[in-house]
């Protein structure tokens, strides 16, 4: 506990120091770089900004503090004029030579204002990349995109087994073939779409028990009328006249910010309205501030239901501090945080100390995992216990790369010699139990996604409070762990669930979607764990005093956990949609020790809580 408000008090003072403009060099970027607002015919918008950032680094040696000033209005970059780079972001898809809007590359102390400025990017990019920077701020702006690689369709007739007559915007532009092949084209992709997410048209809420749609828009016919389409295989009685269905494929190229291995950084008042990926992806970065960081739809009238491809934040083999306050998230296509290390898979031991290991998941590869003198741990992954032995890396270099860029094994020398208990025919996982941050998610809103709300995995004080749930989709909120699929790390041992409200979570079913707080680690022998996965020490995990308002039973779900308490929440029973969950039970407990269940009682109230979804 000391030690985790030492470091809240550090991180504090950092912030302070780099939302300090006062002894900053200002830059005008409109009479330094000649970046005018509100221009729409200039395509070299990205280059001129990225010489007026090297003459600035020029300018300011030793990191003294530089402020860029951006005159309120609409700026335009293009992926045509853009830097591009071969780059490995976790948890998104790495093709080469991705389009960068605005990289800043081993920067120190830079404060970027938008003044309330909307940042439009056309084509596939990526918009923000800093990489290798330090005391690095962006605040008061917005970013979008002129052609968004999801295309929302109205329904307008649903023909049952004759299939379904939908509308296309006018913001799209679409083409049918000869054999019917329905295909959206933007600046320089496009796409057909297999599948799609449905949002009830006035509430923009998830529509009830669709989950991810399957969509055929093969033999599509046009019909008379404006940009009216008909799909004869496209065959779903839940989607009635009116719904709105966000089309969408499974890529995620191009996050809207990346933080890459950056230290410092504050996100201040900084809005994402679209990005063919996460919203904002911070990985191998120590100490991350989100203050009134949105990634939410324009508005009211936005005609939009969608926003990002993917999360709106994500978290990937961190340490320090992770601060998320204040922030609106709404209408992604997965979860409003997720925070993880990484798992390597164990492939050779070599000696008593040197081993190679691999990273597994596909979209999770080619970044230094880890430096000298990190502390690591290994542990089953059938069983997902660990080894009661931790070691340190004493060297560690790429096993299949000249780099680390790209590279999917390392080679790892320890320090102290392996422990007995590795054995060459069990799979075995490896966790870096340096790089885990201390975290605080509070007074947010996360409303109508798909999936779920909140992952937490680290083993350090973790803190989510006062924020509002509203019609998630899925679990509200999961604690996971899986060293077998996602290679995901890792447990959960100090975390505090308070005063927080949950409004209508579990409409639809994905993974993990146990109940409204669902903690779901993976272990494929669950029969064979001796051991416990989460907690620890008594009431490790401790949910208190939050308001449930829900249609359904399950509130908690929890595997494989030594130490939880749920106390003194106050749970509504509402008639807003029909139960249909498979556990219809409140509270479900799978290999549970020292678990406290205390003063809770379920109130039927006959009425709607739609009404109630407002914030703290």
């Amino acid at each position: 506990m000391k030690y985790f408000f030492l470091l809240i008090f550090s991180f504090t003072i950092s912030f302070l120091s780099a939302t300090n403009p006062t002894k900053s060099k200002v830059y005008d970027m409109e009479t330094f770089a000649g970046l005018v607002p509100d221009v729409s015919n200039v395509y070299d918008y990205s280059s001129r900004l990225s010489a007026a950032i090297e003459r600035i680094r020029r300018e300011t040696p030793n990191g003294t503090p530089a402020l860029l000033k951006f005159k309120k209005g609409r700026y335009h970059f293009f992926s045509s004029d853009a830097s591009r780079h071969d780059l490995y972001i976790s948890n998104h898809d790495n093709p080469k030579g991705r389009a960068v809007g605005i990289m800043l590359k081993g920067l120190k102390n830079i404060t970027i204002d938008g003044n309330g400025s909307i940042f439009v990017f056309h084509g596939r990019m990526i918009p923000f990349y800093l990489k290798s920077s330090h005391g690095i701020t962006l605040q008061n702006l917005s970013i979008d995109f002129s052609d968004p690689q999801i295309c929302q369709v109205e329904i307008i007739k649903n023909l049952g087994e004759n299939g379904i007559t939908f509308q296309v915007p006018d913001s799209y532009n679409y083409t049918i073939d000869s054999k019917g092949k329905f295909t959206v084209k933007g600046l320089d992709w496009e796409h057909s779409y297999p599948t799609g997410i449905a949002f009830e048209k006035d509430t923009r809420h998830i529509l009830y028990r669709s989950s991810d749609l399957g969509v055929n828009l093969s033999n599509v016919k046009m019909l008379q009328g404006a940009r009216m389409l008909h799909a004869p295989l496209w065959k779903d009685s839940k989607l009635l006249p009116g719904t709105k269905v966000a089309l969408r494929s499974y890529h995620r190229p191009c996050p809207g910010i990346v933080l890459d291995h950056c230290v410092n950084t504050v996100i201040n008042n900084t809005t994402v309205h679209y990005a063919e990926g996460m919203g904002l992806v911070a990985q191998r970065c120590e100490n991350v501030t989100l203050n009134k960081f949105n990634v939410c739809l324009r508005g009211k009238e936005d005609s939009r239901c969608f926003t990002t491809q993917a999360d709106a934040t994500h978290f990937s083999q961190c340490k320090g501090h992770i601060e998320s306050v204040g922030g609106l998230y709404e209408g992604m296509m997965d979860d409003a945080i997720n925070i993880h290390g990484v798992y390597l898979k164990l492939q050779e031991l070599k000696g008593d100390r040197q081993l190679r290991a691999s990273f597994e998941h596909h979209q999770c590869y080619g970044f230094p995992w880890g430096d000298v003198g990190d502390e690591i741990s290994f542990l089953r992954s059938q069983t997902m216990e660990k080894i009661d032995t931790h070691n340190r890396i004493k060297s560690i270099r790429p096993a299949d790369k000249e780099t680390f860029d790209g590279c999917k094994e390392v080679w790892i020398e320890l320090e102290q010699p392996f422990p007995s208990a590795l054995k060459a025919n069990e799979t075995f996982g490896i966790e870096n139990e340096t790089w885990t941050p201390t975290v605080r998610f509070a007074h947010n809103v996360v409303r109508n996604n798909r999936a779920r709300g909140a992952l937490f995995s680290s083993p350090r004080r973790t803190i989510c409070e006062y924020n509002l749930f509203d019609h998630t989709s899925g679990t509200a909120i999961l604690l996971c762990g899986d060293c077998n699929g996602w290679y995901e790390s890792g447990a959960v041992r100090d975390l505090v669930v308070r005063k927080n409200k949950f409004v209508n979570a579990l409409t639809s079913m994905y993974q993990f979607t146990n109940a409204i707080i669902s903690i779901y680690p993976e272990i494929p022998n669950l029969g064979g764990q001796k051991d416990f996965f989460h907690g620890g020490t008594p009431r490790a995990i401790r949910i208190e005093e939050n308001e449930f308002h829900t249609f359904d039973k399950p509130l908690l779900y929890a595997k494989s956990v030594n130490g939880l308490l749920f106390k003194n929440n106050k749970i509504f029973e509402n008639t807003d949609y029909r139960p249909f969950h498979r556990i219809q039970q409140p509270i479900l407990l799978e290999h549970v020790k020292n678990a406290e269940i205390e003063n809770y009682k379920i109130k039927k109230t006959g009425s709607s809580a739609r009404k109630d979804a407002k914030h703290f």
